[in-house]
């Protein structure tokens, strides 16, 4: 029996190969600025939508530059809302960065708008990849990815499946809330692979909901997908800023998937050495840190584990010690496993 990927609607509260010749992302540049941070606009396909981003380059000109590829997390998007001073950090110790908006969000195509598929998201990970390994700029020997929260599964999802993931960052990462149960057969592991090489992941049996704000103030009134004044006020502070294309409202695609799936499950299959940066007693719901270190346990790759307190949104305040601790841990990791 399958049944609707229950995983996902806990993920509301707190995704191979390369791409097939004949399906080569399309590419285009434009320069752009932010302060004094330089970058290329960009855009590729993924599951029938363009989806925009930019390419961060170091000032370094004279060798390939290794590359992290980043993704928002939940619901949040890449102007303003701090994926980007994770990016601008990067970029100054000699990485690029490809950060882009996922599907249906912020400057990226696709519709339903607001709409969040897991499976979808996780895809444009994969197709991000395909880009920025054919870049002249980009050694495509060195590829990161990074995701946080929601994303953090993704970015784990296309570790455990695509070569050319050579290391893999899951910041505030989310797992679930209970323990996986073991993929005996690897039946579980081959369902995962199968369903991201699709062209058309939405053409598999799946559900939608309604729309709902991702915040409220009334959970009685108007009930949200996240209802921690945590993220109420994380969000209403970030988001809210001019700019930034965030939008208080969200609904979610879940395809039907076998009863026991569980991205735990696949951690020895983890292709690449990972970094965990964990909050200490993370609040939010989905992002359970015994599950978070059952997954770790379970990981063969190197691997390290960073704690840092103030709760999920803590190290997404910048500036912030939070947000330098944190940056810091990253960086380090990526000189040990990427240059």
């Amino acid at each position: 029996m399958r049944k609707i990927n229950k995983i996902l609607l806990v993920i509301s509260l707190g995704t191979l190969l390369a791409c097939s010749n004949d399906q080569k992302p399309k590419v285009t540049f434009e320069p752009d600025k932010i302060g004094n941070i330089m970058y290329r606009n960009i855009e590729f396909k993924s599951q029938g939508a363009i989806l925009r981003g930019r390419l961060y380059l170091p000032e370094d000109k004279s060798k390939k530059s290794p590359v992290v590829i980043m993704a928002h997390g939940f619901t949040t998007t890449i102007n303003g809302m701090t994926a980007d001073k994770y990016a601008e950090k990067f970029r100054e110790v000699g990485f690029a960065v490809l950060l882009y908006d996922h599907r249906n969000l912020g400057i990226s195509d696709g519709e339903p708008r607001q709409e969040l598929n897991f499976w979808v998201q996780s895809r444009g990970y994969i197709d991000a990849i395909g880009l920025i390994s054919n870049q002249p700029e980009i050694d495509a020997d060195k590829i990161a990815v990074w995701g946080a929260s929601l994303s953090s599964r993704e970015a784990f999802l296309a570790g455990t499946t695509d070569d050319r993931v050579k290391a893999v960052i899951a910041m505030i990462p989310a797992f679930g809330e209970e323990i996986p149960k073991e993929d005996k057969d690897g039946s579980l592991y081959a369902f995962a692979k199968e369903t991201l090489l699709l062209e058309d992941i939405m053409s598999l049996p799946h559900t939608a909901t309604e729309q709902m704000p991702i915040v409220s103030t009334d959970q009685k009134g108007t009930p949200s997908a996240l209802t921690d004044l945590t993220a109420y006020n994380w969000f209403i502070e970030y988001g809210g800023r001019f700019g930034t294309n965030w939008k208080n409202v969200v609904s979610f695609s879940n395809i039907e998937v076998p009863d026991d799936l569980n991205l735990g499950q696949f951690a020895a299959q983890l292709k690449a050495p990972i970094l965990m940066v964990v909050a200490t007693n993370d609040e939010m719901n989905g992002a359970n840190p015994k599950v978070t270190q059952f997954v770790y346990d379970n990981i063969t790759q190197p691997k390290e584990w960073v704690d840092i307190d103030g709760g999920h949104f803590g190290l997404l305040y910048y500036p912030s010690p939070l947000f330098d601790k944190s940056s810091k841990a990253q960086i380090d990791f990526l000189n040990k496993y990427l240059k």
